[in-house]
C-alpha cells in the first residue's frame, strides 16, 4: 500500500513539470515573461532564455560557459529555432489580388452603367426641352387622373427643370 502511495506522489509531482512554459524572455520593462508561444519579433536575441523544447539554462546565465569565455568576434551568431516568416503569403497575396481585381470590374461596370443612365436622361431632357421650346400645348395627368393642360408657370418651371438636367447630365 505505501508504494501505491509513492507512485501517486511522484506522478502529482510531475504534473507541473509537464505544463511548464516552453518559452521564457525578458520583456521590454525587465521583467520575466513565460508562455507557451514564441516572443514577439520586437524582443532581442540576447533577452530569450529559454526557447520551446530547449532546457532552461544553468547557473542564471544566458549563455553556455564555453560561449561567456569566448570573445565577441568568434561568436557565430545565433539562428532562431523557428522559422521567421517572409511577411508575404503567396496565396494570400494572390487572393487579394484577385479580389482587387474582381472590385475594379465592379466598380467600373457601376461607372459604364452610370454613364448610360446618365446618356438616356441627357436623351429625354434635351427631347422634353426642345418640346417646351416649341411652343405647343402640353397635358399632364393629374393626381386625380384628370388630363390637364400646362399654364405658362408650369412651363417655364418645367423648362428651368429640363435645363438643369441636361447641364447635369449632358456633359
Amino acid at each position: 500500500m505505501k508504494f501505491a502511495h509513492w507512485l501517486v506522489l511522484g506522478c502529482v509531482c510531475l504534473l507541473p513539470l509537464s505544463a511548464s512554459a516552453q518559452w521564457q524572455w525578458i520583456d521590454k520593462n525587465g521583467k520575466k515573461v513565460f508562455s507557451d508561444q514564441a516572443p514577439p519579433p520586437d524582443v532581442p536575441e540576447k533577452n530569450i532564455l529559454r526557447r520551446s523544447g530547449t532546457p532552461p539554462p544553468r547557473g542564471g546565465s544566458t549563455q553556455a560557459p564555453a560561449e561567456a569565455d569566448a570573445p565577441e568576434a568568434s561568436k557565430p551568431r545565433e539562428v532562431a529555432t523557428a522559422p521567421k516568416p517572409s511577411g508575404v503569403d503567396k496565396e494570400l497575396e494572390e487572393k487579394t489580388k484577385k479580389a482587387q481585381a474582381e472590385e475594379k470590374a465592379k466598380q467600373a461596370a457601376e461607372a459604364e452603367k452610370n454613364a448610360k443612365i446618365k446618356a438616356e436622361n441627357c436623351d429625354r431632357a434635351r427631347q422634353g426641352k426642345a418640346t417646351f421650346d416649341s411652343g405647343l400645348r402640353v397635358a399632364r395627368v393629374n393626381a386625380k387622373g384628370e388630363r390637364e393642360i400646362m399654364d405658362d408657370a408650369a412651363r417655364a418651371a418645367e423648362q428651368k427643370r429640363l435645363q438643369s438636367v441636361i447641364e447635369s447630365d449632358c456633359k
